[in-house]
């Protein structure tokens, strides 16, 4: 099982909206097939991992692990659950229940009925873990929420607005640390930043420091004041521009406005627009009030906090945020700290 969660993870930031998923077949305590879910749209990890198996007679007499209950119906695949009754693999074990309703217990219940063994519960907390996105998102109704800043050794994340010459990012963290956090963008589905940074950093969002998919744009505009010449408007990947009405003002392909209510419950709202869209994760990346106010309102799951070495002495102040320290690592000369919601 463990092995099915380590392979899992070559489908990262590709699956979606699948969850990550890995299956190993063992056949006399050796491994004789394996196999993750292809990107969207293509095999999933069980059909991947029965192809592999180069003498097809062993399945009869072999175990299939997997760290996802194997679906029990048709999208763009068919059904995994059928494949392992086509094949006559008598014993399957499972990490967790699949909570998708449309699976849901039913795999298993299928295989049972065909007579297979079935075992559940395998590295459960492992298993939860490794799709945590999936899980979160249709558990909790909303997208896994990650949040990220950089703060100087001061605990500052910006310098004073009137001092800033251009619209361009001020660095606290060196170049390694900001292509790690593009490979982050190519994992997650969606990423979200205030009106502020768009305004002051002009930032593209994108994971061009990383080979990736970018993730989808989201920028808070409650009076209008993105136009179509900052950089995420570009229509390069798709951008949602949360206002408070709906005009779009000719912003160009791909972009979309969202109406929410600015007056209450405004990350409760961002959430639940993104579940609309069917986003399973967020990384919401600025600026201080933004980030605030998701730490305030309960709604995260995780911390990516970088800490430089510059000092700023004065600016925008870090967020303030408490929570189950989990990682530290240093990335030459910034630290790099990871929390979890306690």
């Amino acid at each position: 099982m463990q092995r099915c969660i380590d392979i899992a993870k070559n489908g990262l930031g590709s699956t979606y909206p699948n969850p990550m998923v890995g299956s190993v077949i063992v056949h006399n305590d050796k491994i004789i097939g394996e196999g993750y879910t292809s990107a969207y749209g293509g095999p999933h990890a069980e059909v991947n991992a029965i192809s592999s198996v180069k003498n097809p007679a062993l399945l009869k007499d072999a175990t299939i692990y997997v760290s996802l209950e194997p679906c029990s119906h048709f999208g763009k695949t068919p059904p995994c659950s059928d494949l392992i009754i086509e094949k006559e693999i008598k014993n399957v074990v499972i990490g967790i229940i699949d909570p998708f309703d449309k699976v849901a217990g039913r795999g298993v219940t299928k295989l049972k009925a065909a007579g297979c063994q079935v075992t559940v519960g395998v590295l459960e907390k492992e298993c939860r873990e490794s799709n945590k996105r999936f899980l979160t998102f249709h558990d909790k109704k909303r997208p896994y929420i990650i949040l990220k800043w950089a703060e100087s050794a001061d605990g500052f994340i910006a310098p004073p607005a009137e001092t800033r010459k251009s619209k361009e990012p001020v660095w606290i963290t060196n170049p390694y640390s900001r292509q790690l956090v593009h490979q982050w963008r190519s994992e997650e589905t969606a990423i979200l930043v205030g009106t502020n940074t768009v305004l002051a950093d002009n930032p593209s969002l994108t994971t061009r420091d990383w080979h990736g998919p970018s993730p989808v744009r989201i920028a808070l505009d409650k009076h209008h004041r993105i136009h179509a010449e900052h950089a995420i408007t570009n229509g390069n990947t798709k951008t949602i521009l949360l206002r408070s009405d709906a005009a779009n003002h000719s912003l160009g392909n791909n972009v979309i406005v969202e109406v929410i209510n600015f007056e209450k419950d405004v990350p409760q709202q961002i959430v639940d627009v993104l579940y609309r869209h069917q986003l399973q994760s967020l990384i919401v990346e600025g600026g201080a009030i933004t980030l605030q106010s998701f730490i305030n309102a309960g709604l995260w799951d995780e911390a990516r906090i970088f800490t430089g070495t510059p000092t700023l002495q004065e600016g925008i102040q870090a967020p303030k945020i408490s929570g189950k320290p989990i990682a530290q690592q240093t990335i030459i000369n910034d630290t790099l700290t990871l929390l979890k919601k306690s």
